[in-house]
């Protein structure tokens, strides 16, 4: 039999952003929007991403990265605050194996004439498929790609 395990884990990303907090909840709110900037950069095309934003609205993006294998993000919304706080629960997949469930929650502060994105994330990563340095450092390309969708809509 496979040894199982689990290893739980926090962490909290912090950026700052030079949109209007209402500019930076489209962009992640908006499947249009999103969907632009909420890709793996080794494969900017999913194959799949649907997205029906409201409490109890589910997220689906997937795609087959340079590894060959595909992967499943599927999220589910728990708490929508407009402007203001976005929390989801999401599973990941590569193939049919879980390697994760998370908990996150995005909070977008007004900070001067922009925006503070605080992400905090606390995860369970399951048999060793993941880590949480590794889904960190992931979520912060994310959330630089976002930057970057921001700047060049702005």
């Amino acid at each position: 039999m496979t040894q199982r395990s689990v290893v739980h884990s926090t962490f909290v990303i912090e950026r700052s952003y030079p949109s209007a907090p209402a500019r930076v909840y489209f962009a992640l709110s908006d499947p249009a929007a999103k969907r632009r900037w909420f890709a793996d950069p080794d494969n900017p095309m999913p194959s799949r991403h649907e997205m029906d934003f409201r409490v109890g609205g589910k997220e689906v993006n997937a795609g087959c990265p340079s590894d060959g294998q595909m992967h499943f993000y599927n999220a589910v919304y728990q708490d929508i605050v407009p402007n203001q706080r976005i929390v989801y629960s999401y599973e990941l997949l590569f193939g049919d194996i879980r390697v994760s469930v998370s908990l996150a929650t995005i909070e977008i502060l007004p900070e001067g004439k922009g925006t503070r994105l605080v992400l905090t994330e606390q995860g369970a990563f399951f048999d060793g498929h993941d880590t949480s340095s590794t889904r960190e450092h992931g979520t912060g390309e994310l959330l630089d790609a976002l930057g970057a969708f921001l700047r060049s809509d702005a």
